[in-house]
């Protein structure tokens, strides 16, 4: 009995998002180091990037680790900002810098809106699971401030999702299950939703909903269009990366949408006082 209860002392959970965003971190860990390739939350990996088979095995450890640590008391804070730093790291160099030299713009911003979003919600765990050490030496990342940032990058990666439905309107048409009618008003709804969504949270106007409505709609995509494809089965191996995309999407908006909760889902948001109360 009393080791149940130390254990259930140890274990750290802010919010069902955590434990799902930290979850599937877990899973995409387990399979980089399965298979020794880059899962879905670091695809894709540019050709001249050196030591790649020593650096699968290091992002497929953090991603492992840190998806542990996330739910560890003692371990979160720093497992909340080796994970931070290491999608951040990311961002800055292996995805911004492409937005001004490949084309097409769209699929690179698409890439690039991915692993942001991934840093927005690292972000956020960072800001709930960050010790009295982390708030005082790192106020301005760990605070109010670095929610602030978390949630405009959320909203700035909504964007090319939601452009990519306009710029490849048959690829997502022929996505949308034969039941449904208006394959092309689906998804220019789709692809419009996401950018009002993404806007709404850039300038903290209805945030709450829109941050909510856009993890539903990445769950809905994944309930209604992958999951038929995986009962009926014969997906390809982009399609299961698609699927693993989704997967981990769903997990990085379902953590942003969860730091709004004591925000009015109508309301306006105040850059003062943002961040939900710290479980400790």
């Amino acid at each position: 009995m009393n080791q149940n209860r130390t254990t259930a002392r140890a274990i750290h959970v802010v919010s069902v998002g955590h434990v799902v965003f930290a979850g599937t971190i877990i899973a995409f860990g387990i399979m980089g180091l399965a298979k020794g390739k880059f899962t879905q939350i670091w695809l894709p990996v540019p050709k001249w990037v050196p030591a790649q088979t020593a650096l699968t095995y290091l992002c497929a450890a953090i991603s492992f680790g840190c998806g542990i640590g996330l739910l560890w008391r003692s371990a979160a804070a720093i497992a909340s900002r080796i994970l931070l730093m290491s999608f951040l790291v990311w961002l800055l160099v292996l995805r911004l810098p492409y937005l001004f030299i490949q084309s097409p713009l769209v699929l690179v911003a698409w890439s690039c809106g991915s692993t942001a979003l991934m840093v927005s919600a690292s972000w956020v765990l960072y800001v709930w699971l960050a010790g009295e050490r982390d708030s005082d030496r790192f106020a301005f990342v760990a605070g109010d401030n670095g929610l602030r940032i978390a949630r405009t990058l959320y909203g700035l990666s909504l964007i090319p999702f939601g452009l990519a439905h306009f710029m490849y309107l048959k690829q997502t048409t022929v996505l949308i299950p034969g039941w449904l009618p208006w394959h092309v008003g689906w998804a220019y709804f789709t692809g419009a939703t996401f950018i009002a969504a993404g806007v709404a949270m850039i300038i903290g106007v209805w945030a709450r909903l829109a941050a909510a409505l856009s993890a539903l709609q990445m769950g809905l995509f994944l309930l209604i269009v992958w999951i038929p494809f995986m009962w009926v089965g014969g997906l390809s191996d982009f399609q299961w990366g698609e699927v693993a995309a989704n997967c981990a999407l769903l997990a990085a908006a379902w953590v942003v949408a969860d730091s709004y909760r004591e925000l009015p889902w109508l309301g306006v948001s105040k850059w003062r006082a943002l961040a939900p109360a710290r479980v400790n």
